[in-house]
């Protein structure tokens, strides 16, 4: 069992920006300390819900700050981004980091970045694949060109080249996709890549979706041993207390106001109608779905999650109080009182 962190920076309601920033900063830096795994660390633009824009920048400040657990992102939003540009930083932060980096990318939604970067709708729409694959390609080949229908240009020379690891594996960095949608599983698995599936799916979802992955992975020709040993990764809520009561109204006193603002802030690039979360009814959702509660209770949960679905990697968001000290005691109380009980 592989338990980390998901960091949001999220900004709660009279925070500032900076607040927000220096609270996530700090629970990655205890998450190190309490033993955890990895943090994950989420991207976002123009809304409070989370106000890190660049995860692989943030990524780099906490491979610097850190000596021994794995940083990786979820997600850098591929659309937004140059799949070469990104390539690099990936491979950048795998040889200075001694490997402990992970790129995770995403589709995003239909957001105004898509105007503001440039990008345009049919990024998101149609781009996804080519801008996957030539990633894909710059991590895994000495040299690329490309003839796409959104990127086109002369071949040149990877630099610098991911496998050249010092005292590491030399395969480059993981790279894991995050999934929403059949479509998006199918895409993963036919490239053999692990799944980010969302905190708000339950366990008979992820389930299903780990089958739908198992089943396009193997006729796309992956080993069955491969596919087996995927390291898919399960993102979720966690908050611990002595009772379970406890630690839910905790979660119901903060992540509704930080749902409504952060949720609402967020602009379609086409004016298309996007239906919203309930705040409330989805802040209960998560505390029922995730380890909330006791440390027994939640490692009951993560160990039957694991069990359910055959996922073993968990990302879980421990700033949901909205409170730097509540966030720091709650990622330490995970590591300590809720690890030794998972074995």
């Amino acid at each position: 069992m592989r338990v980390g962190t998901f960091v949001l920076a999220a900004q709660f309601p009279g925070q500032g920006q900076g607040e927000a920033l220096h609270r996530a900063v700090r629970s990655a830096e205890v998450a190190e300390e309490a033993g955890l795994d990895a943090v994950w660390l989420a991207e976002h633009h123009f809304v409070p819900y989370g106000v890190c824009p660049s995860a692989v920048t943030l990524a780099a400040l906490l491979l610097g700050r850190t000596r021994r657990i794995r940083v990786g992102t979820a997600v850098s939003v591929l659309p937004s981004a140059h799949p070469v540009a990104l390539g690099e930083q990936a491979a950048l932060l795998h040889l200075t980091s001694g490997g402990r980096f992970t790129l995770g990318v995403g589709r995003g939604g239909p957001w105004v970045d898509l105007e503001v970067f440039g990008a345009g709708l049919a990024a998101y729409e149609k781009g996804f694949p080519e801008s996957l694959d030539l990633l894909l390609r710059w991590l895994r080949e000495p040299r690329v060109g490309a003839q796409g229908d959104r990127f086109s240009f002369r071949e040149v020379a990877v630099v610098p080249r991911p496998d050249e690891l010092i005292d590491g594996p030399p395969e480059g960095p993981e790279v894991v996709v995050a999934c929403t949608s059949p479509q998006s599983v199918r895409l993963a698995a036919e490239r053999g890549l692990p799944m980010l599936l969302g905190m708000h799916c339950g366990d008979q979802e992820k389930a299903d979706m780990v089958a739908h992955w198992r089943t396009h992975a193997l006729a796309s020709g992956h080993p069955a041993e491969q596919v087996a040993a995927a390291g898919h990764v399960s993102a979720g809520v966690v908050q611990i207390a002595d009772r379970a009561d406890e630690a839910a109204e905790t979660l119901a006193k903060a992540m509704p106001g930080w749902l409504k603002q952060g949720l609402d802030a967020h602009v379609t690039v086409d004016g298309r109608h996007r239906a919203m979360r309930d705040p409330v009814a989805y802040t209960e959702l998560l505390c029922s779905l995730h380890p909330v509660g006791p440390p027994r209770l939640a490692a009951d949960r993560l160990a039957a999650t694991a069990e359910r679905t055959g996922i073993t990697r968990f990302a879980l968001l421990a700033e949901g109080s909205g409170d730097l000290a509540t966030t720091e005691e709650n990622v330490r109380r995970l590591g300590t009182e809720v690890l030794p009980l998972l074995g």
